[in-house]
């Protein structure tokens, strides 16, 4: 059983220690075997659970001041503990509704936050491109004004749900100043005639992935999200909110791994007593324990500062996603070697546990953007 005296630190309240801890309950019976054969179907069925279960609440917002970035970060940080794929159905209606809550008309909010939130809709977030990624002002995708809307014409890649999203956060540029300052985002529907899925991408830990493409995709301007040539603004705020819960899925996968790892030290024999038993695997096990409570403290820190005090978190999010998932690589990678023969044996937890933590080291922003990113924060601040 993971240990969860985390939930007494002060960053949070008895309605998010009673969340977290029914959470769990429901987690360890309905996540107790997920198929990995189907991830499409898997990833459908999952948000349809998770919608059923109420727990999309968390994740799909009416608007900001129902944005709740601590149960955000506990759901993350407990799904990841359980399942990955788990983890990714929840994150991904959030990430592909915040720009929606936070910046969509009435209509368009009434239109889509219910069915997201009850597991009907399955949302998705579309910024990066075969050459835009971390560097978000290469965007070459256009937005182009018409009588009946907007025309959208390039493509996205890398784009999660794709292929199975009942809608796209799309960002486009449409030229109101160079760089960043002149893209505008919209929430265009999956069967909108000119949207296609030009191929679906595989990986080493299986998701729902494609590159979608774009050509003569006409959108009303009521699907506009922000004013023309904010959605830079709007990319970022709603990346400023998820960071941290990418640090906290992190943070999950790094909890299995140590549980799996204590297991495995006790119960393992070895040279007349235990594995446990040997210093340097005492050593390895404490440097475990303390990255995980060590990007416990930055992720909740973060998740405290975004609710509590009302403002931006851009330098302490990309603390908490780097430290996390650099963090998690470690204790993963730890975990194996514990194991030995038997962590890379596929099927394995802490192999999947080693297939699945990667990719968080890159998306929503690599391990070196971010430190680019904290350094400039400070560079910034008074002395």
């Amino acid at each position: 059983m993971t240990d969860l005296s985390f939930l007494d630190w002060p960053f949070f309240d008895d309605g998010h220690r009673e969340f977290a801890r029914a959470l769990d309950a429901w987690a360890t019976v309905h996540l107790a075997h997920v198929a990995h054969d189907d991830v499409d179907a898997t990833c459908r069925d999952l948000v349809r659970r998770l919608g059923a279960g109420g727990w999309l609440a968390a994740a799909v917002a009416d608007d900001a001041a129902s944005l709740d970035v601590r149960k955000i970060c506990l759901a993350r940080d407990i799904l990841a503990r359980h399942a990955g794929l788990a983890d990714f159905a929840f994150a991904m209606q959030g990430l592909g509704t915040a720009s929606v809550s936070l910046f969509g008309t009435a209509e368009l909010r009434a239109r889509v936050l219910a069915e997201a939130r009850a597991g009907t809709r399955l949302a998705a977030f579309a910024l990066s491109e075969p050459d835009a990624g971390s560097d978000v002002a290469a965007m070459s995708t256009t937005a182009t004004r018409t009588n009946a809307g907007w025309r959208i014409d390039g493509g996205k890649t890398w784009i999660s749900n794709g292929g199975i999203a009942g809608h796209y956060v799309v960002f486009a540029r449409t030229g109101e100043a160079p760089g960043a300052r002149g893209i505008t985002a919209f929430c265009v529907e999956a069967d909108t005639p000119g949207l296609s899925i030009a191929e679906r991408i595989e990986v080493i830990a299986p998701h729902p992935l494609a590159t979608l493409r774009f050509e003569n995709c006409v959108v009303p301007d009521e699907c506009r999200l922000g004013a023309p040539g904010e959605g830079f603004k709007v990319a970022m705020t709603t990346l400023d909110i998820f960071r941290p819960s990418v640090g906290a899925a992190a943070l999950g996968f790094a909890r299995r791994a140590l549980d799996e790892a204590l297991r495995r030290a006790s119960s393992r024999k070895m040279f007349g007593g235990v594995l446990a038993d040997l210093q340097l695997t005492q050593a390895k096990l404490a440097d475990m324990a303390m990255a995980v409570d060590a990007s416990a403290l930055l992720v909740y820190r973060a998740a405290w500062t975004r609710d509590v005090q009302k403002r931006r978190i851009t330098k302490e999010a990309a603390m908490a996603k780097l430290h996390a998932t650099e963090a998690a690589q470690r204790v993963i990678d730890d975990a194996v070697q514990i194991f030995g023969g038997l962590g890379v044996a596929s099927g394995n937890i802490v192999e999947s546990l080693y297939r699945e933590v990667r990719a968080l080291r890159i998306y929503e922003g690599a391990s070196e953007v971010q430190k680019l990113i904290i350094a400039r924060q400070v560079l910034a601040e008074p002395r």
